[in-house]
């Protein structure tokens, strides 16, 4: 029922557009809707829809298509009437230009992904670190801390408090134990993150509190009408200090790999010239 009723349609819209005679075809597609020298094919068609479709869906999604189809050849075609031949050259200088930029990426890509070393010893990390310290100046607050949310009804928040601010190893396991009660918490207090992603965990904290986030060595207690919000900041590192190399590592590893495959790329591309000397099929006519 349902193919009958797009087919009805489909059928409807060709015989609104289009008379029997432009249906004359180069190949074996079915024509739908022909705007003179453009045509949409029916399988366009049926690839808009599936089978969870209903007929009614399938009936607008169908109709809205082609409308909107039609309309776009009809103005392009109408702007290849009216656009001056130049404005017109440049457009499709863009769009070949564009075409190429996709086909020698995308083989470029393929062959350098297939070659591309992406191993990365610490000391390339750390070398191109040490060589571009000024390239790695920070731009917003980085903290290492830890922090639980609780429920403010909890009866034991004294005693998580004790562990969480002395948070020795024995602490550290306890406070482990007793994640199940928490309704959120980090407890890995030695990796540097964005202050903005802190003020996005715990809602009570605001910019208005940026001094006591960028303190060292300081716990914070906030609330809510329902959570307590337990802070220990461990360590700061403020905007236009130096990123430390851990923080910088994966930036610097995407720099490191960039700069190999654009050296295989260059290589690639002697390859390709040589051997199309090498084969005449490259010839520069002086």
């Amino acid at each position: 029922m349902k193919q009958n009723f797009i087919g009805f349609i489909l059928g409807l819209f060709s015989l609104v557009l289009v008379s029997c005679d432009y249906f004359q075809q180069t190949d074996d597609r079915q024509v739908v809707v022909r705007v003179n020298d453009s045509y949409l094919y029916e399988e366009d068609i049926n690839s808009l829809i599936n089978e969870n479709t209903s007929p009614e869906d399938s009936a607008l999604i169908v109709s809205n298509y082609i409308t909107r189809w039609a309309t776009q050849q009809l103005l392009i075609d109408r702007a290849e009437l009216n656009l001056p031949e130049s404005q017109q050259r440049e457009f499709n200088d863009l769009v070949n230009n564009y075409r190429n930029e996709l086909y020698t990426n995308a083989y470029t890509d393929a062959v350098v992904s297939r070659d591309l070393d992406t191993s990365l010893n610490r000391d390339d990390i750390l070398n191109y670190y040490e060589e571009n310290k000024e390239n790695f100046i920070l731009n917003e607050d980085l903290v290492k801390l830890r922090y639980i949310n609780l429920a403010g009804n909890s009866n034991n928040i004294e005693e998580i408090k004790r562990k969480f601010i002395r948070f020795n190893e024995e602490d550290r396991e306890e406070l482990s134990d007793m994640a199940l009660q928490f309704k959120n918490y980090s407890m890995n207090d030695s990796v540097w993150v964005k202050t903005k992603s802190v003020y996005s965990k715990i809602d009570p904290l605001s910019v208005e509190d940026r001094s006591s986030l960028l303190k060292k060595s300081n716990f914070m207690e906030l609330k809510d009408s329902l959570n307590v919000y337990l802070v220990f900041v461990n360590d700061v590192l403020t905007r236009n200090e130096q990123a430390p190399l851990e923080y910088a590592s994966a930036t610097i590893r995407e720099i490191l790999l960039n700069k190999r495959k654009q050296a295989l790329i260059k290589e690639l591309e002697k390859e390709i010239t040589k051997d199309a000397i090498k084969n005449n099929e490259f010839e520069i006519f002086n």
